[in-house]
C-alpha cells in the first residue's frame, strides 16, 4: 500500500502539494482559534449539595440533615465516594462520581435522590440545592474593591449589585463569590423592656415590621375608557416609615414599631472577611464553567471590568490582578513555543551539518509545521484544546516529526548522488530513483513509527486523573508521528523531485559532507574493533545495565513534579472557637510577613467563607493568595525562607501550595496537602486523640512539611436546654419556645427591602445589649400565652458545654485528617515511612482504621497500571518486529536491545533530580520506541545485505555505516530538539514535559551509541 501511495504522490506532484498548502492555511486558521488552557479539564464529575440548616448545632447538623442526604446518595450509580461537611448552620455533601460520567447525569441522580428525602428534613432547614457547575481549575480570577473614603458597606453592595451581575452575564462564568465588606441589612432591634411597656410580644412586633414593606393588588377598573391598575403601595426603604408602622392600639394609644425597637440600617453577622495588602477590602472570587477558554473568558472580563470601572465612584479602586490563571496559561504556552522555536533551530543546524544542503534541509523541516498543524486540526475535531499537555506532546516529538522525513530523503539523496556518479548511459530517470529509495526504507520506517507509537499505548489505560492529565499528551505525540510518516511518504518524495534532482549539483556532493566521511571513518575504525571483540562489546553493555538497575532501586518516587507557578496559597487556620476578628488579626500579621519579602508586591486575604462558597471553610481559617517573583534566590530556598517567617506566627496551622497544584490535593484526597492521613471512626474526641498521637509519632519523619492535624475540636457553645414542666406550666409549646430563641438571638428574615434594583433584607431581632452576654440571654423576656412576660431563666436552663466545630465524613463515616506536604524529599519514601511508623507504634481501636490518601495513591495506581500495560507494549513491539525480519532470531536481537535505553536514562535522573515522576516513566516507556528506530534501520539493512550475499563482516561493516548518517541525524535531531525543554524545568508549563525529556535524552543518548555497536557484535556472534 505504501509503494502504491508513494508511487501516487510522484505521479501527482502538484495535487499532493495542493493538498498540504490547503492543511497549512486550514491548521493555521484553527490553531488562531483554538480554546487555550492551562491543563486538561481535570475536573472529577462531582455535585455539591448545599444545605442551609438555620440555628442547629454541628452535631443535629450531621445527624439529621448530612447524615440523611448521604444515605440517599449512597449507592447511585457510578458513585465513587461521598464526603461531607458539617458546620453551626450548614452541610456539604460532595458526591464524586466515576471519570467519564457526564456531569448532567450526575446532577439529574443526585436530583431524583434528594427528592426521595423531600419534606423529611426537619422544619427550619431549607431544601437541599446544588452548586453551580464549575471545574477543579475553575478559579480564575480574583479581584478587588476597595476605598480609603468609601464605606465598607457601600462597597460590599458594589460588589454585590454592580460587579457580580455584570461578572455573571459573561458567557463562560459559572459562580461568582463575594467576601468581606459589611453585607447591609435592615434591622428592627427590640428592647425588652419598651416591649413590656407597651405590653408587645415579639410575634407582634414580627407580624407588624413583615407588612411594614408589603404591595397589594387591588385588581383594576375601567373609567372613561382607559383601564387602571389599582396597586397599594406598601412597600418603602424608608427607616422612618417602616419605624412608624403600626403594631396595634392599646386603649387610645397606637403603638408603633419606632416605639419599641430601633430601626436602622447596619451589617449582618460575618461569615468571612477579606484584605488586600493587609487593608481591608471586598475580594470578588470568578469561577468558570468547565471547558471555557480561560484566555478568552479573561479577556472578555476585563473589557467589562474596563466599562464598570466608568461607572464606579472615582474613590472606588477596582484590582484585578490580584490573581490570573491566565498569566500561568499564557507563561505556560510562551515557554513552550519557546522550546518549540529553540528545538527547531537545533534541528536544523544538525541536518545541514551533515548534508551541507539546505535543500535537503528545507524538505525535512518542512515535516515539522505540517505534522503539528495536522494534529491541531485533529485536536480541534475531536474536541481536544491548546493545553501545556497537548504542547508537550508536540514539544517532545518535534525532533522525532523529522526523522522519517530525514531517513526517506537521506537515502533519496544518498541513491540520487550515486546514480549521477555512473555514465550518463546507466543512469536511471530521477522519479524512478527517487520511488526505489523510498520504497526501500518504507517498511523500516513504517514498522519504527508503529513502534513508537505502540510504546506511547500505555498512556490511554491511565484512569482518573492522571490519565485525563497525560492522555492529550500521549494523543498529540501520536498524531504527530504518525502525520509525519504520511508526510515521508507523500510530500518528502515529491519536494525531493523538484529540488534535488540536479545533476551538477548532486555530482559535486557526491562524496557526501565533511561531516559524514569524519563520522564514518570514526566508525569503520570502531567497527573493526567491536567485530574483533563481540563478548566484551556485549559484557560491558550488560555491567552498564546491571549498575543502572541497582541505582534505580535507590532512586525517589513522586506522583507530578512540583509546579512553577509563581504564586503561593498559604493556609492559616487558628483553634475552632477563634473570633473573626482575632482570624483577622493572625491573617494580617502573615500578610505583613509575606510583604516584607523583596520576592512579593502584593497578597490578598480571605478569612471564613463567602455566603456561596462550597468550601466549609469557618472563621477560624484564612487563604492568603502570595504571587512572588523570584530574584536573587531560587523556589526552594525562598520557601524554606517562607516557611522559616512564618514559623514565628503563634497558634496557627499553616499550610503552603500552590493555587492549581492545592486544587489538585484536593481533588485527589479531600485535603490541601500532598499527603493525608484518614483516621476514620465514630468518636470525635477519639479521633483527635489518635490524630494527634499519629502527628506526634511521624513528626521526625524526614521531609515531611506544613505537618497538621485537622481542627475537628470542640469549642464552647452556649446551650439553652427547655424546662418542659415549666413550659407547660406557663403555657408555652416548645415550638414557641424554639421560635423566640431563633427570631431573639439569631434574628429572623421577615421580609426584602428594595432600592430600586436592589434587595435587603429586613430583620428582627433584641437589640444588641440584650443578647451579648450568658447573662442578658438568661434574663431575656420571654412571652407567655396570657401575655405575661418571663424571664427566660424561668422555664430554660442556660449553660456553656463543649460541642464539636466541625464534623467530617467519608462514605458515611466520621473522619480526621492528618495531612502534610513534602519538601526535599521524595514522595514514596516519605509515604513509606509514615506507613512504617503509623503500624508499629499506633495502636488502634476496634471499629478504627487508618486510609492513606493524596497524591501517592495515583502514583503508585499508574506506577503498576503502566508497568503492566508496558509489558503489552512490549510484546506488541516484537510483533511488529517479527513482521518486519520474519525472524525470531533477528526481532530478538532488536528487542534484546531496548533495556539498553533504560541505561542513560536512569544515569541521568540518578545525577539530576534523583526522582522517578509519572513523568519519567513515561519517558522511559517512550524510549522503547525511540531505540527500536535505529535497531531495526540496522538490521533491516543487515538482512538486505545478507540476502545480496555478502559476507558476514561485509554485512556488518557496510550495513552499519550505510545507517550512520540516518542513526546520528535522528538522534542527534531528537537529542537536541529536547535540550531546550529539559533544561527548562523551572518555567511554568515545563513541569511535566521537562522530567520526560530529561529522561528520553539521557537515554536517547546510551541507546544510539551502545545500539551501534552492541547491534553489531550480537550479530556477529548470532552467524557464527
Amino acid at each position: 500500500m505504501l509503494n502504491r501511495i508513494i508511487n501516487f504522490s510522484l505521479q501527482n506532484r502538484l495535487i499532493v502539494l495542493a493538498a498540504f498548502a490547503f492543511i497549512m492555511v486550514m491548521g493555521t486558521y484553527i490553531a488562531t482559534e483554538m480554546d487555550v488552557d492551562v491543563f486538561p479539564d481535570l475536573t472529577a464529575p462531582t455535585v455539591t449539595v448545599l444545605t442551609e440548616a438555620h440555628g442547629m448545632a454541628t452535631e443535629e447538623v450531621e445527624k439529621l440533615v448530612s447524615f440523611p442526604i448521604e444515605s440517599a446518595l449512597n449507592g447511585a450509580p457510578a458513585m465513587r465516594r461521598i464526603r461531607s461537611s458539617s458546620a453551626m448552620g450548614i452541610s456539604i455533601v460532595w458526591a464524586e462520581f466515576e471519570w467519564g460520567t457526564d456531569i448532567y447525569k450526575a446532577r439529574q441522580i443526585v436530583a431524583e435522590k434528594l427528592a426521595t428525602i423531600e419534606g423529611k428534613l426537619p422544619d427550619g432547614v431549607e431544601s437541599p440545592t446544588l452548586a453551580p457547575i464549575s471545574s477543579i481549575m475553575g478559579e480564575v480570577m480574583l479581584m478587588s474593591v476597595s476605598s480609603d473614603s468609601i464605606a465598607p458597606m457601600e462597597l460590599r453592595s458594589i460588589a454585590d449589585w454592580t460587579l457580580r451581575p455584570q461578572l455573571l452575564g459573561i458567557s463562560g462564568v459559572a459562580q461568582v463569590m463575594v467576601i468581606g465588606g459589611d453585607f447591609k441589612e435592615y434591622q428592627v432591634l427590640a428592647s425588652q423592656d419598651k416591649m413590656k411597656y407597651f405590653d408587645v410580644s415579639l410575634a407582634e412586633l414580627e407580624e407588624a415590621v413583615a407588612a411594614s414593606t408589603e404591595n397589594a393588588s387591588g385588581g383594576f377598573i375601567n373609567q372613561y375608557g382607559t383601564q387602571y391598575i389599582i396597586q397599594g403601595e406598601g412597600r418603602t426603604n424608608s427607616v422612618s416609615e417602616i419605624g412608624q408602622t403600626l403594631i396595634k392600639r392599646k386603649g387610645t394609644t397606637p403603638i408603633k414599631i419606632e416605639d419599641v425597637a430601633e430601626v436602622t440600617i447596619g451589617a449582618a453577622p460575618k461569615i468571612g472577611d477579606a484584605a488586600v495588602n493587609g487593608k481591608p477590602s471586598v475580594i470578588l472570587t470568578v469561577m468558570k464553567q468547565p471547558n471555557a477558554n480561560t484566555l478568552k473568558l479573561t479577556e472578555r472580563i476585563d473589557e467589562t471590568m474596563a466599562a464598570v470601572q466608568k461607572q464606579l465612584p472615582a474613590a472606588v479602586s477596582l484590582n484585578t490582578h490580584i490573581f490570573r490563571q491566565s498569566n500561568f496559561i499564557q507563561a505556560s504556552i510562551d515557554n513552550l513555543q519557546r522550546t518549540l522555536l529553540e528545538g527547531a533551530i537545533f534541528v536544523s543546524i544538525v541536518l545541514f551539518l551533515f548534508l551541507l544542503n539546505w535543500r535537503t534541509t528545507a524538505i525535512s523541516l518542512i515535516a515539522i509545521p505540517v505534522s503539528l498543524l495536522v494534529t491541531i486540526i485533529f485536536l480541534r475535531l475531536f474536541g481536544f484544546t491548546i493545553n501545556t499537555m497537548s504542547l508537550g506532546g508536540m514539544a517532545i516529538a518535534i525532533g522525532a516529526l523529522v526523522d522519517d522525513a530525514i531517513i526517506d530523503v537521506e537515502n533519496i539523496f544518498k541513491r540520487l548522488r550515486e546514480n549521477s556518479a555512473l555514465p550518463a548511459a546507466d543512469r536511471r530517470p530521477a522519479l524512478q530513483i527517487i520511488f526505489d529509495a523510498s520504497s526501500e526504507i518504507r517498511n523500516s520506517i513504517l514498522i519504527a513509527t508503529l513502534i513508537i507509537i505502540a510504546a506511547f499505548v500505555p498512556l490511554f489505560f491511565l484512569s482518573g486523573m492522571e490519565g485525563r492529565l497525560l492522555q492529550p499528551l500521549g494523543i498529540s505525540f501520536i498524531v504527530a508521528i504518525f502525520t509525519s510518516l504520511f508526510v515521508a511518504v507523500t510530500l518528502t518524495p515529491v519536494l525531493s523531485s523538484f529540488w534535488l534532482t540536479d545533476d551538477r549539483r548532486l555530482q559535486r556532493q557526491a562524496r557526501g559532507s565533511w561531516v559524514e566521511r569524519s563520522v564514518s571513518s570514526l566508525y569503520r575504525r570502531v567497527l573493526d574493533l567491536v567485530v574483533r571483540i563481540p563478548r566484551i562489546v556485549i559484557l560491558v553493555a550488560i555491567i552498564l545495565f546491571g549498575i543502572s538497575m541497582w541505582l534505580m532501586t535507590g532512586l525517589g518516587r513522586s506522583f507530578l513534579p512540583e509546579f512553577n507557578e509563581g504564586s503561593l496559597v498559604i493556609s492559616v487556620v487558628t483553634p475552632p472557637g477563634t473570633s473573626l476578628e482575632e482570624s483577622n488579626k493572625t491573617g494580617r500579621l502573615v500578610e505583613e510577613i509575606m510583604m516584607a519579602m523583596p520576592e512579593v508586591s502584593q497578597t490578598s486575604r480571605r478569612t471564613g467563607r463567602a455566603e456561596l462558597d462550597e468550601h466549609a471553610q469557618g472563621i477560624n481559617a484564612s487563604e492568603v493568595d502570595v504571587p512572588f517573583t523570584l530574584t536573587d534566590r531560587d523556589e526552594e530556598s525562598f520557601l524554606e525562607d517562607v516557611r522559616d517567617q512564618l514559623a514565628m506566627v503563634a497558634g496557627a496551622n499553616i499550610t503552603i501550595g500552590q493555587p492549581i497544584a492545592h486544587r489538585i490535593d484536593h481533588m485527589l484526597s479531600g485535603t490541601r496537602a500532598n499527603i493525608a492521613i484518614k483516621i476514620f471512626g465514630s468518636d470525635l474526641n477519639r479521633l483527635l486523640e489518635l490524630a494527634n498521637q499519629v502527628k506526634r509519632q511521624i513528626e521526625s519523619v524526614d521531609g515531611l512539611a506544613d505537618l497538621n492535624v485537622e481542627q475537628q475540636i470542640e469549642v464552647q457553645q452556649l446551650r439553652i436546654t427547655p424546662n418542659r414542666t415549666m413550659l407547660a406550666q406557663y403555657g408555652i409549646r416548645l415550638g414557641d419556645f424554639m421560635e423566640f430563641i431563633d427570631i431573639a438571638f439569631a434574628g429572623e428574615k421577615v421580609g426584602q427591602v428594595y432600592e430600586g434594583q436592589r434587595s435587603y433584607d429586613l430583620v428582627v431581632r433584641y437589640d444588641e445589649d440584650q443578647r451579648d452576654t450568658a447573662e442578658a440571654i438568661e434574663n431575656a423576656l420571654i412571652d407567655t400565652p396570657d401575655g405575661e412576660k418571663i424571664p427566660l431563666h424561668y422555664v430554660a436552663q442556660v449553660d456553656v458545654s463543649a460541642h464539636p466545630y466541625s464534623v467530617d465524613r467519608e462514605n458515611v463515616q466520621r473522619k480526621i485528617v492528618v495531612s502534610a506536604n513534602v519538601a526535599g524529599r521524595d514522595l514514596r519514601s516519605v509515604v513509606n515511612d509514615i506507613q512504617t511508623t503509623v503500624e508499629q507504634t499506633i495502636d488502634l481501636p476496634d471499629n478504627y482504621r487508618v486510609e492513606y490518601g493524596g497524591q501517592f495513591e495515583s502514583e503508585q495506581r499508574a506506577t503498576r497500571l503502566l508497568l503492566i500495560t508496558s509489558i503489552g507494549a512490549l510484546i506488541v513491539i516484537f510483533f511488529l518486529l517479527y513482521m518486519e525480519f520474519q525472524s525470531l532470531s533477528l526481532a530478538s536481537i532488536v528487542l534484546l536491545n531496548l533495556p539498553l535505553a533504560l541505561i542513560g536514562g536512569v544515569f541521568i535522573v540518578y545525577f539530576s533530580s534523583g526522582i522517578i515522576s509519572i513523568a519519567s516513566t513515561i519517558g522511559f516507556i517512550s524510549l522503547f520506541g525511540i531505540a527500536a528506530r535505529n535497531g531495526i534501520l540496522l538490521v533491516s539493512r543487515y538482512q538486505s545485505l545478507e540476502q545480496e550475499g555478502k559476507s558476514l563482516r561485509d554485512t556488518i561493516i557496510e550495513g552499519s555505516l550505510d545507517r550512520l548518517n540516518p542513526i546520528l541525524m535522528t538522534a542527534l535531531t531528537t537529542g537536541l530538539a529536547l535540550i531546550p525543554l529539559a533544561l527548562a524545568s523551572g518555567q511554568a508549563g515545563n513541569e511535566i514535559q521537562s522530567p520526560m525529556a530529561v529522561v528520553i535524552l539521557g537515554g536517547l543518548i546510551s541507546s544510539t551509541f551502545l545500539n551501534l555497536m552492541v547491534i553489531p557484535a550480537i550479530f556477529s556472534l548470532r552467524k557464527s
